[in-house]
């Protein structure tokens, strides 16, 4: 076992080593493949379960997505994830049953934890972060029982409300939202690698998917900083990849659609932010084409990261109707996860403390 310092990289490669739990699953693939040529992270250790660990990485995976197994993951030995890790920052993919411990656990061990999972979302100590929206609310971290010994724990919201958000903050910072009332429209992917069949879903909609509609109004509120009245139905409709949301909107202060696209066009992250290099210059893509946005035209706006908006305008009874699409995987989960991690290592969580055993 190396000696070099988890918090810094190699005499042969400078970058910072980083941990995935949860690697051979759907989002932990992504995660492998946007880490591969990162200008700042390596890929150092990849976790799975115990039923994978000690075997090659390209050997245990059943990889999904286009394209060949970054060379650099191949060989990687694949970790249980209750295994001691080295590197101290870890991204996790990791299911909601198996994080809601593991990652605290991490946490308190000295890692600085970036989660996609579910289970700390709504911890009041615990930031739920759209970097493009809410950057500063990374200060939550000093109120963790664990910080004062390097650890943290960050999360990213849910996939469909990655793209709602980005969205709405322009909106709400320009004309106040009062109420919001959303019909998701959820790829398959969504659902994980072993998750809707195919049987089940060809030539079909399923109107529900279990705990979703509960999650989006306290995660949109809590990455708004807001109190708007959500109300959300959720469907899995037989597309691969990119949730759509048909959002309806009552405005605290009225505005017509071409006031709204403005908005939106104009919208940039807040000054302060630091370059991240997964996010792009542009979080929002606005489309005039009556029929779009569509998930098969639209999720690699900016290599996936950007979110498209269209379809703005009036609605009676509603003050305003859009349609947004969001890569799901990408901007909806492992690049949020990964852009929570540049911003932790820009906002210097990874310059003092070391990891421990955190299993």
């Amino acid at each position: 076992m190396s000696s070099q310092s988890p918090r810094s990289g190699s005499a042969r490669d400078p970058r910072m080593p980083v941990a995935v739990l949860g690697a051979t699953g759907i989002v932990g693939q992504r995660l492998v493949r946007m880490l591969a040529g990162h200008p700042s992270l390596r890929l150092a250790e990849v976790a799975a379960s115990s039923r994978s660990a000690g075997r090659r990485y390209a050997d245990v995976v059943q990889w999904s997505l286009t394209g060949d197994i970054p060379d650099t993951a191949a060989g990687l030995p694949v970790r249980a994830v209750r295994d001691r890790l080295r590197s101290r920052l870890v991204l996790s993919a990791l299911p909601r049953a198996v994080a809601t411990d593991l990652e605290l656990d991490l946490a308190r061990a000295g890692h600085v934890v970036c989660s996609n999972a579910s289970a700390h979302r709504q911890r009041a100590d615990v930031p739920l972060i759209v970097p493009d929206i809410n950057a500063g609310d990374l200060e939550r971290i000093r109120s963790q029982r664990w910080f004062a010994r390097g650890g943290a724990l960050v999360t990213n919201p849910n996939c469909v409300v990655v793209g709602v958000a980005l969205a709405l903050a322009p909106i709400e910072r320009s004309f106040g939202i009062e109420e919001a009332t959303l019909v998701t429209l959820q790829a398959l992917s969504g659902a994980g690698l072993n998750g809707t069949g195919a049987v089940r879903m060809s030539g079909n909609v399923v109107p529900w998917i279990s705990g979703e509609e509960e999650k989006i109004g306290p995660e949109l509120n809590k990455i708004l900083g807001t109190r708007i009245r959500v109300a959300a139905s959720t469907n899995r409709v037989p597309v691969l990849d990119g949730h759509m949301a048909h959002v309806f909107l009552k405005l605290r202060t009225p505005a017509d659609p071409e006031e709204v696209e403005r908005c939106l066009l104009d919208y940039r992250p807040c000054a302060s932010l630091p370059e991240l290099p997964t996010l792009p210059e542009r979080p929002l893509a606005v489309r005039r084409e009556p029929d779009r946005p569509q998930p098969r035209l639209d999720i690699g706006t900016s290599r996936g990261m950007a979110v498209s908006v269209g379809r703005i305008r009036s609605a009676p009874p509603h003050d305003l109707a859009l349609v947004t699409v969001v890569h799901n995987g990408v901007r909806g989960a492992a690049g949020a996860c990964l852009a929570n991690a540049e911003l932790c290592v820009l906002r210097g969580l990874l310059e003092s403390g070391e990891s421990r055993d955190g299993g």
